[in-house]
């Protein structure tokens, strides 16, 4: 099922054929470079199962993305139930990964927009949220691009206190925005 169209991407149900080049992006070191590790095939098959739970149960959740042009599959864009521990969960968040080879494209604006929109105008969100280490520039950038304002610094509560990448920023945006 295709769940977004943009210009120039597919925001679709995942396939078996995703899961290669899915973990080939979850073990580049440059992509998961404000992640705490990479993940290893068993990981990323863990975290794909995980991907399509939510996806039944929610109707919602990371979709696979692929350029139009090509069928390339780029990563994942969408909707997550964050459920950690924290004053704004559990919330509704909107990431993205996106394989190396599609940065600088503005694809993850593109589609990020869309999949807020898709949200509030189909899935009956009020409220989205957005957070990444505070020293994930190319993802506060996005979250800015899409409309989304910051609201504050909060340190992870499942990144090791002592890692650069435990304090993190939040940005939110609502339906009224």
């Amino acid at each position: 099922m295709i769940y977004l169209e943009t210009s120039r991407l597919l925001l679709r149900d995942w396939e078996e054929n995703d899961l290669v080049p899915f973990s080939r992006l979850n073990a580049d070191e440059q992509v998961m470079k404000y992640f705490p590790k990479t993940l290893s095939t068993e990981e990323t098959n863990g975290f794909y199962q995980s991907i399509i739970a939510e996806l039944k149960e929610c109707g919602f959740g990371f979709y696979a993305v692929e350029v139009k042009e090509n069928k390339d599959f780029i990563g994942f864009i969408g909707f997550h139930r964050a459920t950690f521990e924290s004053d704004f969960t559990p919330c509704i968040e909107i990431g993205w990964r996106l394989k190396k080879e599609a940065w600088g494209k503005g694809y993850a604006t593109e589609g990020a927009a869309a999949c807020l929109q898709y949200g509030f105008n189909n899935l009956g969100f009020n409220d989205v949220y957005s957070f990444t280490a505070d020293v994930n520039t190319p993802s506060k950038n996005v979250m800015i691009k899409i409309g989304m304002s910051f609201i504050k610094m909060f340190h992870h509560p499942k990144v090791e206190k002592d890692s650069p990448l435990n304090k993190h920023v939040l940005f939110h945006i609502s339906k009224n925005n």
